[in-house]
C-alpha cells in the first residue's frame, strides 16, 4: 500500500475522497435496501447502534461532569503566580494571530480588549492582526486598531495576505503568511524561539483572562512542550441569549460536547482557537496553504512529523466565541448551516491522514490506527446518526410486511425508542452543567421566556437534522462529487 500511495498520490487521495462519503450514503440507505432480504439483520444493527448511542450519551455526561469540576477549580487558581514560580518564566512570549476577513470593527475591538485584559504581562505578548489583501476595508480597520491597541502590547503587527497560485482562500493560508511575518519579528528582536507560543485565535474568540498565564504555566512545566498543542474549552456563549431558541439549543450541545472532550485526552484534537510551540509550527513549515480545515490538518501535520508523542493538552478554562447569527430567524439558519457545513468539510482531511498513516511506519501501528479510526468515527457519524436513530427502526417493518408480523418487527420501534429515551434523560445533567457555566441572561431578557428554555429539548430531532445531519451530508456529497468547498467567513453582527 505504501508503494501505491507513493506511485499514485493524487489517484489514491481521490479514491478515498469517493470511498468515505460513499460509505456514509451506504450506511444511510442500508435499512432501505437490506430490509427486503434481511430485515432481522437490519433490526439487530439498529438496536446495536442505539445501544452504542446510549453508551456515547453516558460517556458524554461522565466526561462533561469531570471537566466541569476541573473547570470550576482551575478558574480559581492564580496561574500567573504558578507560572512565575517556574524557571524560564521571564523568557516566555505569546504570539496571538488573529486572522480576519471583513470582520466588523466592534468584534475585533472586543477581541483585542479581551487580550489587553489578560493577567499575563502584556509586554511579552505579540498580537498579529492577519488581514487579507482582497478586503478593501482592511487597511482602514488595521490603522484604527493599531492606533487604539498598538501600545497596549509588546508588539502589534499587521500583516496583509495576498492569495497566490496554489493557495486556497481561508484561515489556514492567512495563518501561514502571518506566522512567517511574526517569525521575522521574533528573529529581529532576538526573542528565544523555544520559549515562544503561538495561538491561532478566531476573530470573535475571548479566552478567559487567565488563559495565557495558564498556557505559560503548562508550557513551562511540560517537558514535551514542543510535541503538544494546548486547547481551552470552546463555548458558543458570546451571543447565546440573543440568538433564536432552536439555535441556542444547538450551540449549547456543541459547547457541552467541547467541554466533555477536554477530559478525553486520547481523542482530543485542537479546534478553532488553540496554542502550540512557535518552534514546532516553524519546524513543519507553518500552516498548510491549500486546505480549509486548518486546525485538524495542523495537528496531523505535526503528528506525522514528530510521531505518537504529539497530543493535545487541555486547558480547563473557557474560550467564549460567537454562535452563528444574522439578522432574522431564516438568515441565522443559513449562517448556522454554512458554518456546520464548513466544519463537516473536515472529512476532506481524512484521505490525507490515511495516506500519511501508510507513509509513516516509524509511528506505532496501533497509534496510527487509533487516530484514523477516531477521525473516521467522528465524520461518519456526523451525517448518518440522525437517519439511523430517527428513521431506522421504522424502515424494516414498513418495507417488509412479513417481518412486521414477527415479534422483533412488531417491537423494534418500541425497543429503539426506549433506549433513546434513556439516552435523552442523561442530557438533563448536561443542561444543568450548561446552566451553571454560561453567562447569566441580560437584564433586558424577558423573565417569562426562561421556562421556554426547557422546551428547547423538543426541537432536538428537527434541529439536529437541518443543522447537523444535512450540512454534514452536504459536505460529504460535495467531496464525493469532487465539488470543493470554498471558505465562507461566518457572518458577525
Amino acid at each position: 500500500m505504501r508503494q501505491i500511495f507513493l506511485r499514485y498520490p493524487n489517484k489514491t487521495l481521490r479514491l478515498f475522497e469517493i470511498a468515505i462519503p460513499l460509505f456514509s450514503w451506504f450506511i444511510i440507505t442500508l435499512p432501505l435496501w437490506l430490509s427486503f432480504w434481511h430485515p432481522a439483520l437490519v433490526a439487530y444493527l439498529i438496536i446495536t447502534f442505539d445501544v452504542y448511542w446510549f453508551y456515547k450519551s453516558v460517556t458524554l455526561v461522565i466526561f462533561a461532569v469531570r471537566s466541569f469540576v476541573t473547570f470550576t477549580a482551575h478558574a480559581a487558581i492564580n496561574w500567573l503566580a504558578q507560572a512565575k514560580s517556574l524557571p524560564n518564566f521571564e523568557h516566555i512570549w505569546h504570539v496571538i494571530i488573529i486572522p480576519e476577513y471583513q470582520e466588523p470593527l466592534h468584534i475585533l475591538k472586543r477581541t483585542l480588549e479581551n487580550l489587553a485584559n489578560q493577567d499575563f504581562p502584556r509586554e511579552r505578548m505579540i498580537v498579529v492582526l492577519a488581514t487579507e489583501a482582497k478586503d478593501t476595508n482592511s487597511a482602514e480597520t488595521a490603522t484604527q486598531l493599531k492606533k487604539e491597541f498598538g501600545k497596549r502590547f509588546g508588539h502589534f503587527l499587521v500583516t496583509k495576505h495576498t492569495l497566490v497560485a496554489g493557495e486556497i482562500a481561508g484561515k489556514s493560508s492567512n495563518m501561514a503568511h502571518a506566522a512567517k511575518q511574526a517569525a521575522l519579528l521574533i528573529h529581529s528582536k532576538k526573542i528565544p524561539l523555544p520559549w515562544v507560543t503561538v495561538t491561532s485565535c478566531d476573530a470573535d474568540a475571548l479566552p478567559h483572562p487567565k488563559y495565557f498565564s495558564a498556557l505559560a504555566y503548562q508550557f513551562l512545566k511540560d517537558p514535551e512542550r514542543h510535541d503538544h498543542f494546548y486547547q481551552g474549552s470552546i463555548m458558543f456563549y458570546n451571543n447565546i441569549w440573543r440568538i433564536p431558541l432552536p439555535y441556542r439549543f444547538l450551540n449549547t450541545l456543541n459547547s457541552m460536547w467541547n467541554l466533555a472532550f477536554l477530559s478525553q485526552q486520547s481523542r482530543l484534537i485542537n479546534f478553532s482557537t488553540y496554542s502550540l510551540s512557535f518552534q514546532t509550527a516553524a519546524s513543519v513549515g507553518y500552516w498548510a496553504v491549500d486546505v480549509i480545515p486548518e486546525d485538524y490538518h495542523m495537528f496531523f501535520t505535526v503528528y506525522f512529523a514528530r510521531g505518537e508523542r504529539v497530543s493535545v493538552q487541555p486547558i480547563f478554562l473557557p474560550i467564549l466565541v460567537d454562535a452563528a447569527e444574522s439578522t432574522g430567524f431564516f438568515r441565522t439558519f443559513i449562517n448556522q448551516y454554512e458554518q456546520s457545513k464548513r466544519w463537516a468539510w473536515g472529512v476532506s482531511d481524512i484521505p490525507y491522514v490515511i495516506r500519511e498513516a501508510f507513509l509513516h511506519p516509524e509511528i506505532k501501528l496501533s497509534d496510527r490506527v487509533r487516530r484514523v479510526a477516531s477521525l473516521l468515527e467522528h465524520h461518519l457519524l456526523w451525517p448518518t446518526n440522525w437517519f439511523i436513530l430517527t428513521l431506522g427502526s421504522t424502515v424494516p417493518p414498513l418495507i417488509n410486511q412479513d417481518f412486521a408480523r414477527t415479534v422483533l418487527g412488531h417491537n423494534l420501534a418500541r425497543i429503539s425508542s426506549g433506549i433513546l429515551t434513556l439516552s435523552t434523560i442523561f442530557l438533563i445533567i448536561v443542561f444543568i452543567i450548561d446552566w451553571r457555566i454560561k453567562p447569566p441572561p441580560p437584564k433586558s431578557y424577558p423573565k417569562w421566556k426562561l421556562p421556554l428554555l426547557y422546551l428547547q429539548w423538543l426541537t432536538l430531532p428537527i434541529i439536529s437534522f437541518f443543522l447537523s445531519a444535512l450540512p454534514g451530508l452536504d459536505a460529504h456529497t460535495r467531496l464525493l462529487l469532487g465539488k470543493r468547498l470554498e471558505y465562507r467567513v461566518t457572518e458577525k453582527i
